[in-house]
């Protein structure tokens, strides 16, 4: 091979690292632009909620909850069935902590009033890291809880310690701490966290999810199976009206 011909080949191979470096670049860029605008979208239906005076206090009751084996978990009372309220989650994602935060109360007392069955469907969205891991470790620590009031009480940690989208969180160590704040006992949990046990199950369930209910991302709220508008999921008065003009 020629000198001339060996700097071509190098400035080719060159190029082409310099191409694939922008791309991947570029889908950093458009990965956190996308949560930029879902935060602030989410932010400001807690503002208007907040200014409309609708926001809801939990009551304190909190009806049975069941770990299923599929990765969902049930929230309702004895007998109730209908209407049911589904909603898609992601543990790492900004819009779904300000709608537990905005919401979550609501639901929790539509349930314990006999008003719905509420089914959560823990997920994950992000193809990118750091979020993917984020949200398989924390996804597949929850797994390791098989109880529902543990569940649930892990469930809100999870979003109140819920870690920026640009950095990597929910470590082993964190998830412990929480379960054990949420009255995990069960001896094999720290192993299971530290393992991740149960990724390649939440991966298969969130990738089976998405497609079944056609979700184009997170929190989605269903009520009977209509997906049910943000503009109502984010306004706790307008979310009660929703589930109970359904159960009428």
């Amino acid at each position: 091979m020629s000198k001339r011909t060996s700097e071509a080949a190098r400035a080719r191979i060159a190029a082409q690292r310099e191409a694939l470096r922008k791309q991947e670049q570029r889908k950093r860029i458009t990965m956190i632009v996308t949560i930029a605008v879902i935060v602030v979208i989410a932010a400001a239906f807690t503002v208007w909620s907040v200014r409309q005076g609708t926001s809801e206090e939990a009551t304190g009751n909190v009806a049975p909850v069941t770990v299923e084996k599929d990765g969902t978990v049930v929230m309702a009372k004895a007998g109730v069935t209908k209407p049911v309220v589904d909603v898609f989650e992601d543990f790492q994602c900004p819009a779904c902590k300000q709608f537990e935060e905005t919401s979550g109360s609501t639901l929790k007392n539509l349930a314990a009033e006999g008003k719905a069955k509420v089914v959560y469907h823990p997920i994950t969205i992000f193809t990118e890291d750091p979020t993917k891991s984020n949200s398989l470790r924390a996804a597949s620590a929850a797994r390791c809880i098989t109880d529902g009031r543990q569940w649930l009480a892990f469930h809100d940690l999870l979003y109140k310690n819920q870690p920026s989208e640009t950095v990597s969180g929910f470590s082993a160590d964190e998830l412990i701490k929480w379960g054990k704040q949420a009255g995990v006992t069960a001896p094999d949990f720290d192993t299971c966290v530290r393992q991740q046990r149960n990724v390649a199950a939440h991966q298969q369930f969130s990738s089976q999810t998405m497609t079944a209910q056609k979700l184009q991302g997170t929190p989605t709220l269903k009520i009977d199976g209509k997906e049910l508008d943000s503009n109502v999921a984010f306004v706790p008065s307008s979310l009660r009206d929703a589930v109970e003009n359904a159960g009428k």
